[in-house]
């Protein structure tokens, strides 16, 4: 089984994160998988809509903490799959959409910024724990939470690393509506259908005109965001957290 699986249909991509022993945690496999995803996705004409969603209790827990203490060599590009998937998120010419079925830890939450429409379970738990490791946000989430929260909501999400649950995340606007976990996936994929069935071009062409107004924004916070995580990783608050969490 991959831990990236894709299905097609209807004019829709369905993206499915599928390592629920560690609870679709990413490691670079995922990351890399992803990226296909969705580049291969916007490379195909018949395609209108991507979703994302999680197998078994989770989302995603974010980045796997075991690799982000001993990471694998980076490519010969030297660009780590995490970075190239924001490249390919803060552009995406495609409506993207998340089915968050469970947990959404980290990278779990930041990347419904990035999402259209987001769905929860009413079983959803969120989470930042970006400052109890020692590091700070990423995937631009330093512009794109309190534009999407308001500044409160955001702020007190990323300080406090509280967890956030489904009817909060609808009532601050990071998530747009709450299911039942029974017919979350349904309900998500009824929506991208109707998407789907739009002319193409239209549709591509509305994504690209919504997301050029706050491009040139989202890429200097996340270029921010690169500068400030490579210098507090590896210090000492970090090491101490990974290796609690490794104990």
């Amino acid at each position: 089984m991959s831990p990236v699986e894709v299905e097609d249909g209807d004019g829709v991509r369905l993206v499915r994160w599928n390592r629920p022993a560690q609870l679709n945690a990413m490691n670079n496999v995922m990351w890399e998988g992803t990226v296909t995803a969705l580049e291969q996705a916007a490379a195909t004409p018949e395609l209108r809509c991507v979703v994302l969603t999680g197998t078994g209790r989770a989302f995603t827990a974010g980045q796997d903490l075991g690799e982000m203490a001993a990471p694998p060599a980076r490519p010969d590009d030297g660009l780590h799959p995490f970075a190239h998937l924001m490249r390919v998120l803060e552009d995406f010419e495609l409506p993207l959409l998340a089915a968050v079925n469970g947990l959404a830890v980290g990278f779990g939450a930041t990347v419904l910024a990035h999402c259209d429409l987001v769905f929860v379970s009413h079983e959803a738990r969120l989470k930042i724990p970006f400052l109890p490791l020692g590091v700070t946000t990423e995937a631009a989430g330093s512009y794109l939470l309190p534009q999407r929260m308001g500044w409160q909501a955001a702020a007190h999400f990323v300080f406090t690393a509280d967890w956030l649950s489904a009817d909060p995340a609808v009532a601050c606007g990071l998530a747009y509506e709450a299911c039942p976990p029974e017919s979350l996936l349904d309900r998500v994929m009824a929506t991208a259908r109707t998407i789907g069935a739009m002319p193409p071009d239209s549709v591509r062409t509305t994504k690209r005109l919504m997301v050029a107004g706050r491009l040139d924004a989202v890429r200097a916070a996340r270029e921010r965001e690169e500068e400030a995580f490579a210098r507090l990783m590896g210090a000492a608050a970090n090491r101490a957290a990974l290796d609690e969490f490794l104990s």
